[in-house]
């Protein structure tokens, strides 16, 4: 087989479906992390607790549905469960289950995201601070070294990182108004970035620190 070629991407999933198949730990966890991006289905017989009321408490309009099956799953009832995906999930406790789903999917196109090895699709540790996030993986072959390289970053980038973007931002659209050389913008930010009182401050007011950021672009 092939070495596969994984490029880190962030998609936009509005308006995309994720089909999960299994209402297990497992199947939880990857619904409830994308029911907070997309429409998600989970199918399964049974269902973890969390999924029973995450559903519950996603109201009318949420993007968690839960889809439950008696009996075996037929190659028609699977390819139907996934006519609108995007990406499917193979978190059964059937492998045999699990590879005929992977095999029907991609007969339709659909990407997987393999619980029991590397598909399509691999889901990383996630630590995100607004609009600052960061994706971490070992392509599904250390998944605890993932959450522990994500639990060491957590610890240095820290939720400050989230209003600093938010402030960056706003500088940056003051900027391109008042400064006109580009290098000129970027050494301003920079400056904004290296200095350690406005990281003191935002932890503790935004408005603060936006005052501090600002007298940068004042003397300009």
């Amino acid at each position: 087989m092939d070495e596969k070629r994984l490029l880190p991407l962030l998609i936009d999933m509005q308006g995309r479906e994720v089909v999960i198949f299994g209402g297990g730990k497992v199947g939880e966890r990857k619904a409830l992390m994308f029911s907070k991006y997309c429409k998600t289905t989970v199918v399964s017989k049974e269902f973890t607790e969390k999924l029973l009321i995450a559903q519950d408490s996603s109201g009318k309009d949420g993007f968690l549905y839960l889809h439950q099956v008696s009996g075996s799953l037929s190659d028609s009832a699977i390819s139907m469960c996934l006519k609108n995906a995007f990406i499917a999930v193979t978190a059964t406790s059937n492998l045999e289950l699990n590879d005929r789903i992977t095999y029907i999917a991609h007969s339709m196109g659909v990407a997987v995201n393999e619980v029991n090895g590397v598909g399509d699709v691999v889901i990383p540790s996630i630590i995100e601070r607004g609009d600052v996030h960061i994706c971490i993986s070992t392509l599904g072959k250390s998944p605890a070294l993932s959450k522990y390289t994500r639990i060491q970053i957590e610890s240095v980038i820290t939720p400050a990182y989230a209003q600093m973007s938010r402030l960056q931002a706003e500088m940056r659209d003051i900027l391109k108004q008042k400064v006109p050389e580009q290098t000129k913008r970027v050494e301003i930010l920079w400056k904004i970035l290296d200095d350690n009182s406005i990281w003191d401050a935002i932890s503790k007011s935004y408005d603060d620190a936006y005052k501090k950021a600002l007298k940068y672009i004042d003397v300009v």
